[in-house]
């Protein structure tokens, strides 16, 4: 079933003449120009970017956008030469990076975790897995809810991967080698064909991964092409494709001791090493097309249908460390599962845009719906250390272990089935049907508004294929949006906004729902926002943003043993500040800094009122620049600084405070080659960047240097 309907998306498209490129930047050539009037469209190069259409769905100076973004060009992400969502986030004020189990990205945007809140090209991209950036023109992080636009989650923000598109009229091709020191090496290449009048653009890339913990490997390659042209008109249509797969190990770090990660043990594997395992793999057709209808209304759809199977199989540290008082010897719990899940997502978007005025007063109208249908099987297989006793037993689920370098973790199995200890077989769907509507006003130069409204249906079933209980959960949600932006110059802002957005009960992944979980209504996320931008030069951008978020109807323990109430509530408050451009000709510069406390502010089930909200640094501090000595030398120079933070809202355990220095130097071999080595913790500093709960706890590498080549042809 999932390849027919990837054949019948394919043939759909194919049927209609090709479609055209949906990135903002990309101007595709229409036909000479007749008579003495020449058109140069471009856009400035280097770490700035100058609008988006991702935080309002249509083309939008940032400037004017009453929200905090931040965006990562693909020349900042070559010259740091970041490889991971993680790594990316770091230079991202008000957003940290989780461990994720070891097998998937997750970040917390301004106290609220996610796993979920990824985009490409404004449609969602929620499975569980690792992202790369071979593809990516920028990637672009909006700070704040804006259900209006991206619909149910995204209760911190969201990230948005905006993809390379194929260019009409250019002939062209990169080639990058990369390798480090740890013996990790990648190949990746982007062509792109004008074929008169379309263009067929290729990306792809092959990394065999290693790094500085014993027995991790893995590889990943993906391939993406996409064929666009432009019709008479200016009709655009755009299809593309990807495979992605992924196959590494699945580390969840060190365990802790006495309230701190475990120290003397950087690189040792806490797992079973050739067990350890989280193979995924992806195939994701994609479709786009626009119109001008006339020269104030035009429309736009975009199409997806993804495949996606994925799985991990993982021993860990289950308990904190124990030291028995008499003998010192240290102990700890080791644990295991294996989950796999299949999902195929499809999604159906379409916009009318209507740019005009009426007395006087100009707007930016925007009405769209979207539709879409997921479909994910589930199920866990627990691992039992004593496989002979009863399997109901939990306490042949956990097994304690001495300490050991290296850690050996004793055999054990995997048991499918009911009666295996909380393990589980489901079915579920979620079905969202949405319609929003949008207007950007502006009341001469200085005073602009957005307002904008939106309604979403969800509908989510779970089938417990154990039991065969079906459980069924249906929300109707309004997310509004407000936003002033006052404007004493063309180059600067002031701005103030407020926000919403709502998440079902069932988690992000909608894999899962109780009998309880299903009778309560949605959490909501409420952001207040007030900020100032300032586009010192039309290549140096400042922003400065104060907020406070609301998370609400979180989930409490009742007054009835055994009972749920919706009265947890959690408060995020905080200042990011970024500065990101050039400061001279030569100097390109990516600064950032976040002062961020969140904390439970209603008694939740996990934790009462005043505790502080895991993995949320108080202080964060990321600097980036880059300085041109000579036309053929560069250099550059990197420094983050984290407060510490606790792993977990148990506030148990402290991940320390720490500071990365990093060092990099760009050659320019001849006109079209250049070269570059990126040197990370230059001071060989220890450090615990991440983590995923109180005793998995990544450690952060070691000095090491990073390689690459880069050809134009």
């Amino acid at each position: 079933m999932r390849a027919s309907t990837l054949l019948a998306t394919t043939a759909l498209f194919l049927a209609v003449p090709a479609h055209a490129l949906p990135t903002d930047d990309i101007d595709m050539a229409a036909g000479p120009q007749t008579g003495t009037e020449i058109i140069v469209t471009g856009k400035i190069e280097g770490y700035r970017t100058e609008q988006t259409s991702s935080a309002t769905k249509t083309k939008t100076p940032l400037v004017d956008v009453p929200q905090a973004i931040t965006v990562l060009t693909r020349e900042q992400i070559d010259d740091q030469a970041i490889r991971s969502v993680a790594d990316l986030v770091r230079f991202v004020p008000g957003v940290s990076a989780g461990q994720g189990e070891g097998n998937r990205d997750q970040i917390t945007l301004r106290g609220n975790n996610s796993t979920a809140d990824f985009f490409v090209d404004g449609l969602r991209d929620d499975i569980q897995y690792f992202r790369g950036f071979y593809n990516v023109d920028r990637v672009e992080v909006l700070k704040g809810p804006n259900a209006t636009i991206f619909g149910r989650g995204g209760g911190g923000g969201v990230v948005n991967r905006v993809s390379k598109g194929p260019i009409i009229g250019s002939t062209r091709a990169t080639a990058e080698a990369t390798g480090d020191t740890f013996g990790s090496w990648a190949v990746t290449g982007d062509v792109n064909v004008d074929l008169g009048g379309a263009a067929l653009r290729l990306n792809g890339f092959y990394e065999a991964l290693d790094n500085h913990r014993d027995f991790y490997n893995g590889a990943r390659y993906a391939l993406n092409p996409v064929i666009g042209t432009e019709l008479a008109g200016g009709i655009k249509l755009q299809l593309g494709y990807e495979h992605v797969s992924d196959v590494r190990v699945t580390d969840r770090g060190v365990p802790s001791l006495a309230g701190r990660p475990l120290t003397g043990f950087r690189d040792t594997f806490f797992g079973a090493p050739g067990i350890n395992r989280s193979p995924f793999e992806a195939n994701v057709v994609r479709a786009r097309a626009e119109a001008p209808l006339t020269d104030q209304l035009t429309v736009n759809a975009q199409l997806l249908y993804g495949d996606y199977n994925k799985s991990y199989a993982n021993a860990f540290p289950a308990t904190p460390i124990s030291v028995n008082p008499t003998t010192g010897a240290r102990t700890l719990g080791v644990e295991a599962y294996n989950d796999f899940t299949q999902r195929e997502n499809f999604i159906a978007q379409g916009n009318a845009e209507w740019r005009g005025s009426t007395g006087g007063i100009d707007h930016v109208v925007l009405f769209g719906g979207e539709y879409t249908r997921q479909q994910s099987g589930n199920e866990r297989l627990n691992g039992f250390f004593n496989p002979a006793a009863p399997l109901t037993a939990a306490n042949r689920r956990v097994t304690g272990v001495a300490l050991s370098d290296p850690f050996v973790v004793p055999s054990f199995a995997f048991i499918a089935g009911r009666d295996g200890d909380s393990n589980r077989q489901t079915r579920s769907a979620l079905t969202q049907g949405s319609v929003y509507l949008q207007d950007q006003i502006s009341f001469g130069d200085h005073v602009d508004v957005i307002a904008g409204l939106r309604y979403d249906r969800t509908d989510l079933v779970v089938n417990n294929l154990f039991t065969g209980e079906r459980l069924q959960r249906s929300d109707d949600l309004w997310s509004p949006r407000f936003g002033l932006v006052l404007k004493p110059a063309a180059n600067a802002s002031l701005y103030g906004s407020y926000t919403r957005s709502y998440l079902p009960q069932s988690g992000d992944q909608f894999l899962s729902l109780t009998a309880t979980l299903a009778a309560l209504v949605p959490e909501r996320f409420d952001n207040y926002e007030i900020g100032v931008k300032w586009d010192v030069t039309p290549a140096l951008q400042t922003t400065l943003a104060l907020y406070q978020l609301d998370r609400t109807n979180t989930r409490a323990t009742g007054p009835t043993p055994g009972t749920i109430v919706l009265t947890g509530a959690q408060r995020s408050k905080g200042v990011e500040f970024g500065v990101t451009g050039n400061l001279t000709k030569r100097w390109q510069t990516s600064l950032g800094y976040a002062y961020t406390e969140a904390e439970i502010t209603g008694t939740t089930v996990n934790a009462p009122q005043g505790r502080q909200v895991a993995q949320v640094p108080r202080h964060q501090f990321s600097l980036w620049n880059r300085y041109q000595l000579l036309d053929r030398l560069g250099v550059g120079v990197g420094l983050y600084h984290q407060a510490d933070q606790f792993a977990t809202i148990s506030n148990a355990v402290t991940l320390p405070a720490y500071t990365r220095l990093d060092l990099a130097l760009f050659v320019k071999l001849t006109d079209k080659i250049d070269a570059q080595v990126n040197v990370e913790n230059v001071t060989n500093t220890t450090y615990f960047p991440v983590a995923h709960n109180d005793v998995n706890i990544s450690t952060g590498a070691p000095t090491n240097a990073r390689f690459t080549l880069r050809a134009r042809f």
